[in-house]
């Protein structure tokens, strides 16, 4: 009688273990300059029946060492290909999974209250639009900031103005060196600009001026979460590519 109570008890137990699997959370690893999208994306995933999830913002760069370190996550998204690249070298993600999910556009900004005039043009006279202040871009381990090398680089200005570059730890950090009036000008994405009402945008670099920007996301190889791969097939849906657009992303 105890043994068939014991078989029927975990019977009956059976659909409220699932539910409460289904409703793990998602652990997501996401490039820093993707905070507003995903949080926005998590909030419509939720009224599609996902999952909550926790996410964590960084650069690129510290976030594929995380992951190589053994941090925990079921997704990541990188903010350039090299990085997924190394995290997937590792036999750490799901390659079947990868998908490219957006682009974005690489900016030169200014305070708000800034009254620096410039276009992203070969030989642009940055040096001089700067008069002694602070170019602020992000380091170069991370995306953002090898994509504004090499741009500069490109546009044949890098050597004028590297020795007044202050650097950042990620993205976001390069943005508020110049919404704090830190910097006289930075580098960051369309998006990141946007999302900051002390800053404006100066000008947008050509989008041949470096290599194409990319957010490329994955399934860890370590997740155990179903709703991991539910998530990144929702990121390629209609709903999820408008949300990408409202955020001034474009979807791939």
């Amino acid at each position: 009688m105890i043994l068939r109570r014991t078989i029927l008890g975990s019977l009956f137990s059976l659909p409220f273990a699932a539910q409460a699997w289904a409703q793990a959370p998602l652990t997501v690893l996401a490039a820093a300059s993707l905070k507003e999208v995903m949080d926005a994306q998590d909030v419509a995933f939720a009224k599609a029946g996902g999952p909550p999830m926790r996410f964590s913002f960084a650069a690129s760069s510290v976030l594929a060492r995380q992951l190589e370190a053994g941090a925990p996550a079921d997704l990541f998204i990188s903010a350039d290909s090299d990085w997924m690249d190394y995290v997937a070298a590792r036999g750490l993600i799901d390659p079947g999974s990868r998908r490219d999910l957006a682009t974005n556009h690489l900016a030169l900004i200014a305070p708000r209250g800034s009254r620096i005039a410039l276009q992203a043009v070969k030989g642009m006279p940055l040096a001089a639009a700067l008069a002694g202040g602070k170019l602020a871009m992000a380091g170069p381990d991370v995306p953002a900031g090898r994509y504004g090398r090499a741009s500069l680089e490109s546009l044949g200005v890098w050597k004028s103005v590297k020795g007044e570059v202050v650097q950042a730890d990620n993205v976001r950090g390069a943005l508020l060196f110049v919404s704090r009036g830190e910097a006289a000008l930075g580098i960051v994405y369309d998006t990141d600009a946007r999302s900051d009402p002390n800053v404006r945008i100066v000008a947008l670099f050509p989008d041949a001026s470096h290599s194409k920007i990319a957010y490329p996301g994955a399934v860890m190889k370590q997740s155990v979460n179903p709703a991991a791969k539910r998530f990144m097939a929702f990121l390629r849906t209609p709903p999820a590519a408008a949300t990408f657009r409202q955020f001034g992303f474009i979807p791939l």
